[in-house]
């Protein structure tokens, strides 16, 4: 199993998201562990947005 599926498992045993509970997230696999954390945070405030596309003003 990947390293960072199981730190993410442990973390989220620790303080499982919102409906879900940590029996939950001991049977998930690790594509699923890294696919929900990713979405968890794929919206990070704090997530360098430099150099995305878009519309700049300079």
């Amino acid at each position: 199993m990947n390293p960072s599926a199981e730190k993410l498992r442990k973390k989220y045993m620790d303080n499982p998201p919102g409906g879900m509970t940590s029996k939950d997230i001991r049977r998930m696999s690790g594509d699923d562990l890294l696919d929900m954390d990713y979405f968890l945070n794929e919206n990070d405030p704090f997530d360098d947005d430099f150099g995305e596309e878009g519309f700049y003003i300079f």
